[in-house]
């Protein structure tokens, strides 16, 4: 039986963290080339993009593997101006790392062919997945957003500082891009009361500023973020614990795509399949499963069929079903869980051309999703983080009736 009263901890990192500056520009390379594949007429299902990046002090390397009908030479310096603008709109105009003076190679070639057959549709043979593996997707009760509370409460109190910071206001002006939060929460009978501990350290540019200068500044801005959540009286605060943080960003530590994937789905209170999210094409399960396992997980519980799910879905290269769905209600379900696997696999199409076309993935929509969480944000009307609708309760309900 699941214990009912313990803490639990997760963390969130700002969009100027070293990773998620590099999974921010891996996403730009991913719009930019769905933008442009609409552009010049083609197909933008097509479109194959894997694009890692690396950052450190004034340079960035990105490389990966792409498919596309457009001229390299031109994409090549696209693709550097979208990087300079996204570490621009970040806010990093320093020394160590500027958007203007980094240097940036790009080092990106053509797709795999071998890739290529396995993933493409050919005579009588479907898309399959861009790779094997195993996706998750969770959602319960505890957050408008059915999100676990540690991670929606980490996520947006950085959320709230950036907004500050590039605004100029509440005394935020002074922070800088990079920051890291962390939140501890105490549950009682299964649901979460009251936060425990905040962590949060936060890159200053007045490098005058002490641990106290800082937690006068961001802890209104903290307190506004969790209205709606006691703050324990005994709360611990850890507000920049090891003193100046003015050296920030890949400046201050090396920045690669991918390193922050628990930041980036459910801060630990869901598993994880282990794969990362940004810079790929939604032809790659490890991104778009994950969506899928997370858009059926929500209209679950949304539709009340449980209070916590977790599902997970498997894949083999080249192959288009899924190998196998797998539902977890915890024990808070009001329908059977095997009757509710083979539901989801009827209420919505798991291959990977299904998924894409269920949730409009082939769209240049992943730059917003690099930072605060690829789940529990508002669907956008230009079919950003699609996979948070709840438009599959009603069906759902008649599925498993």
């Amino acid at each position: 039986m699941a214990r009912s009263s313990y803490l639990f901890t997760s963390e969130s990192v700002s969009e100027g963290h070293p990773d998620k500056v590099c999974d921010r520009i891996s996403d730009e390379v991913v719009d930019l080339f769905f933008r442009e594949a609409t552009k010049s007429g083609m197909d933008a299902s097509q479109v194959r993009v894997a694009c890692e990046t690396l950052a450190t002090t004034n340079r960035v390397v990105i490389a990966g593997e792409v498919r596309t009908s457009l001229d390299d030479k031109t994409m090549k310096r696209k693709v550097k101006a979208a990087a300079r603008k996204a570490i621009r709109s970040i806010g990093y105009e320093q020394d160590g790392f500027h958007w203007k003076k980094a240097k940036i190679d790009v080092l990106l070639h053509p797709q795999s062919a071998h890739i290529a057959q396995g993933v493409d549709a050919s005579g009588n043979k479907d898309e399959g997945a861009g790779d094997q593996g195993i996706m998750f997707g969770y959602a319960c009760r505890e957050t408008k957003g059915l999100m676990p509370a540690p991670i929606y409460y980490s996520h947006k109190i950085l959320e709230n500082l950036t907004a500050y910071r590039k605004k100029d206001e509440k005394g935020c002006g002074v922070l800088g891009p990079d920051a890291k939060s962390q939140v501890t929460v105490r549950y009682e009978n299964g649901k979460p009361v009251a936060v425990t501990q905040i962590v949060l350290s936060t890159q200053h540019m007045d490098a005058g500023l002490s641990s106290s200068d800082v937690r006068k500044i961001v802890e209104p801005v903290i307190r506004e973020t969790l209205s709606d959540i006691e703050i324990d009286k005994d709360c611990k605060w850890y507000i920049n614990p090891t003193g100046a943080f003015v050296i920030g960003g890949p400046d201050g530590d090396a920045g690669l795509t991918g390193r922050k994937i628990i930041v980036d789905t459910y801060g630990g209170a869901a598993p994880h399949g282990g794969g990362a999210f940004s810079g790929k094409d939604p032809t790659k399960v490890d991104r778009s499963a994950a969506y899928a396992a997370r858009y059926l997980a929500k209209n679950v519980v949304a539709a009340r069929l449980a209070d916590r799910c977790t599902i997970q879905l498997s894949y083999a290269i080249g192959v288009a079903k899924p190998l196998s769905i797998y539902v977890d209600l915890h024990g808070t379900g009001k329908v059977d869980e095997a009757k509710l696997e083979k539901a989801l696999g009827e209420v919505m199409d798991l291959t990977p051309r299904g998924i894409r076309t269920h949730l409009g993935l082939n769209k240049p929509i992943y730059a917003r999703t690099a930072s605060y969480g690829h789940f529990g944000r508002k669907p956008g009307r230009d079919g950003g983080f699609s996979w948070e609708r709840t438009d599959l309760v009603d069906t759902l309900k008649e599925a498993v009736a």
